[in-house]
């Protein structure tokens, strides 16, 4: 971590050089070019007025001591001339750069949420936990990088052009003035760096605490309800507390290194103001400069000295940056590193006509206990399940295993591609937008008329609903609008709207009634889809064909659902992880999960 925090580090350097080889290759690149072109083009307006600036001055200043009223009127009214022409070149400059700024953010962060989003990285990212804060990393962090780095090029470019412009009017004025400002530059650079290296750490640490307490702020909001009725008010408050206390203990520290810093930047800078006239003033009164030379020095030397000091003036937000450059480098190597491989690994199949599993055994990628042993069972188009565990973890284990989503284990599962099955969780996710957007299957492209959708949202009694909602195109805050089974009927129609051939419930009577699943079954049933549903003791296996029991020590039984087979459950003996017959089919399940 520290080789990522240090300011002056290559791999910083590298970083740097990177992101502008990448925004010039891109896309883009050809328009931020010519935005960039036009940017320097302005820069040298900017420093060559400024220097003109310069010899107005002093020939203004020199018309006031000769009490000149003719050349003090002309001066003035060049004086005027060159801030007005000043004033538009810089006003366009700062417009064109965060035209610049803007259009490399908007690249970025396009390109890194589309990453996010491909292959599961969020998945990923999130149940690893190894990267804190990626939604802050991609929103704030690529807002100020692109918004910094481009200051920080022009910055530089900009000291470069005053350095070659100015050098020469001081040399003019005093050689002894030119050695004074890079001589004091230099000192004032190395000491502001000894002082303030420790901000580098502190900075990269203060934005993670920030984002730390936000999102626990975040789900306080989120959870307002299951707070107040749980009351668990005292252990958040704790938790927000410790999260408060740990940002402001590190903001102190950043506090006490400042101070330190600022004493010395402080004095540095009041200091310029006065080195020199101690330097020019002498040759004015020894007749050997005029009067106006002493301005014009004033001016060369702040533009000269601060063009030379630019890791003082800019030394907090370098250490800022930096830990940005390491955040969002960090940031790139987690989502393009993919999925650490683990074996021996759960493999995966595609088969459009049934959902197997070969010999899986799945474990708690934490204490690599077994949840499930040995499972070999499938369940071809057709027959629909329920399973049974009472264990939540191995509950968990196999609806993330079937979805592609658990790594912890061995074996085979055979499904459908992802077109085929879709999977409803215990706890619906109906993410922002539209009514019609819920319920149509995503690259629908309007696929779908208004009469399908009504109809399909009548069937299941969803009226009132549509009602409340204000018709199909409304966005609505849908965990406020809808109760928990009016949101898992909403996902219900999506799965009817989008009739795949299998589908995987996660404890649906949880959130329906008996009476509503019955229903919701035989629609199942009549559209040609194939349903498994891990479910609870109390579920009517009558709406099913067969019936698969996980034990808590991961062995596992099989049934079906007719009446000679109702006592089967309670005689099978499983320590083998076996199941004891076939169901009502005739097929045993273990002898059809080949390949």
């Amino acid at each position: 971590m520290n080789a990522l925090r240090s300011p002056i580090s290559r791999t910083s350097w590298m970083r740097f050089v990177e992101m502008i080889g990448a925004l010039a290759g891109s896309e883009v690149g050809g328009k931020a070019k010519w935005l960039f072109a036009l940017l320097i083009l302005l820069l040298f307006g900017i420093n060559g007025l400024n220097v003109l600036n310069s010899y107005v001055g002093r020939d203004f200043m020199t018309s006031i001591e000769n009490r000149d009223m003719g050349r003090f009127g002309y001066f003035a009214l060049l004086y005027v001339g060159v801030f007005a022409i000043s004033t538009l070149v810089a006003v366009y400059y700062r417009y064109v750069e965060e035209r610049l700024g803007l259009l490399w953010r908007n690249y970025l962060t396009r390109r890194a949420v589309m990453r996010y989003l491909d292959d599961r990285v969020y998945f990923r990212l999130h149940d690893a936990g190894d990267l804190a804060n990626p939604d802050q990393r991609i929103s704030e962090d690529i807002r100020y990088m692109t918004a910094t780095t481009l200051s920080f090029v022009l910055m530089l470019l900009n000291a470069s052009f005053t350095v070659i412009a100015f050098s020469g009017v001081m040399w003019t004025i005093s050689p002894l003035l030119f050695v004074v400002a890079v001589s004091y530059a230099a000192l004032g650079s190395l000491m502001t760096v000894l002082l303030g290296r420790p901000l580098i750490g502190l900075n990269y640490d203060q934005l993670d605490k920030e984002a730390n307490f936000r999102s626990r702020l975040i789900h306080v909001s989120d959870n307002a309800d299951s707070i107040a009725l749980l009351r668990r008010e005292a252990g958040l408050e704790s938790q927000l507390l410790k999260r408060l206390a740990d940002l402001i203990a590190n903001f102190q520290h950043i506090i006490h290194v400042n101070r330190r810093l600022g004493f010395f930047t402080t004095g540095y800078n009041y200091l310029i103001q006065i080195i020199p006239v101690l330097i020019v003033a002498p040759l004015f009164i020894q007749g050997k400069a005029d009067f106006g030379v002493i301005s014009q020095s004033a001016i060369a030397f702040a533009h000269l000295l601060g063009a030379f000091s630019l890791i003082i003036t800019q030394f907090q937000s370098i250490s800022t940056y930096t830990a940005v450059i390491a955040r969002l480098a960090s940031l790139r190597e987690a989502m393009e590193a993919g999925p650490v491989s683990q074996k021996p690994a759960i493999v995966t199949r595609i088969d459009s006509e049934r959902v197997a599993f070969q010999g899986v055994t799945l474990r708690s990628p934490r204490s690599g206990r077994e949840l499930i042993k040995d499972l070999s069972v499938s369940i071809p188009r057709g027959t629909c399940l329920l399973v049974l565990v009472p264990n939540e973890s191995a509950k968990t284990a196999l609806f993330r295993a079937t979805a592609g989503l658990w790594d912890a284990g061995d074996g085979c599962i055979t499904r459908p591609g992802d077109s085929a099955i879709m999977f409803l969780p215990e706890r619906p996710y109906l993410p922002p937008g539209s009514l019609r957007q819920l319920v149509t299957p995503s690259g629908a492209n309007g696929s779908y008329t208004d009469e399908q959708i009504v109809a399909t949202l009548k069937a299941l009694s969803l009226e009132p609903a549509l009602i409340r909602a204000g018709g199909l195109d409304k966005e609505r805050n849908w965990k406020e609008l809808l109760s928990l089974g009016e949101q898992q009927l909403v996902a219900f129609a999506r799965v009817l709207m989008a009739a795949p051939a299998f589908v995987v419930l996660d404890h649906p009577t949880r959130a329906l009634s008996e009476c509503q699943l019955d229903e919701l079954f035989q629609m199942l049933r009549d559209s040609g889809m194939t349903y498994i549903t891990l479910g609870d003791e109390e579920d009517d296996p009558s709406a099913y064909d067969h019936v698969l029991v996980v034990a808590e020590d991961g062995t596992w039984t099989w049934r079906g659902t007719g009446p000679s087979e109702s006592d089967e459950l309670g005689g099978q003996h499983a320590e083998d992880g076996t199941a004891a017959r076939s169901g009502p089919g005739g097929s045993d399940p273990r002898t059809s999960s080949e390949g």
